[in-house]
């Protein structure tokens, strides 16, 4: 039998780990979350990734994701997508972007900011108010074949952890990129197969197996 201290002291680790879990799930969608742990519990990130070419000049395609309204057009109806930032937004590193979106029947506002712009290659926005605890987006567009390679490359924390990734928020994040393919091609249709690298499906990249779901 342990002693009654070495009992306590079990005790309360399972009571910290039931309180990281209990909190993950009920802090509240709109809170900022600056830091990356919580109770002093690491949570898990977890990656995607997703690769297109399109068959316009790099300039074009970089200019029409510039305008975050298009966001709207590339968007699943399902989430009611809203961008409530006044128009004009002018994009550069620092600017701050709100939305208001449905996951799963509750309304979420969503910040986020542009933290990289470097036209007509590169640019970052990350998660500052939403329904997760991290969003970090990397948007890449490089000139091949005659048109744009686009690469998005996601690192994410969703509330709940790997038990509501693997539930909900995995299966979410590839549909979303999924529908935003097709909507892509729709707005810059090809006249022919694009090349091979250009897979349009969004993929996920295969996380360390330290942070796999």
């Amino acid at each position: 039998m342990k002693p009654i201290f070495a009992r306590n002291i079990d005790n309360k680790g399972r009571l910290v780990r039931s309180l990281c879990a209990l909190a993950r799930l009920l802090r509240a969608p709109g809170l900022r979350h600056p830091d990356e742990t919580l109770i002093g519990c690491a949570m898990k990130e977890f990656y995607f990734q997703a690769e297109q070419w399109l068959p316009r000049p790099v300039e074009e395609v970089f200019a029409f994701f510039s305008e975050a309204r298009n966001l709207e057009i590339l968007t699943p109806p399902w989430l009611r997508f809203e961008v409530l930032t006044p128009a004009p937004i002018a994009m550069h590193a620092g600017t701050l972007i709100d939305y208001r979106i449905r996951v799963h029947g509750l309304s979420i506002r969503w910040r986020t900011e542009i933290v990289e712009w470097n036209p007509p290659h590169r640019f970052v926005d990350v998660q500052l108010r939403g329904p997760y605890t991290l969003w970090h987006h990397t948007h890449t567009f490089e000139s091949r074949d005659g048109g744009t390679l686009c690469r998005d490359q996601v690192r994410y924390r969703p509330r709940g952890g790997a038990w509501m990734n693997r539930l909900f928020v995995r299966r979410d994040v590839r549909n979303i990129f999924t529908f935003r393919s097709r909507k892509l091609n729709q707005v810059f249709p090809s006249q022919s197969p694009p090349p091979e690298f250009g897979n349009p499906t969004a993929l996920p990249l295969h996380s360390p197996a330290s942070t796999n779901a």
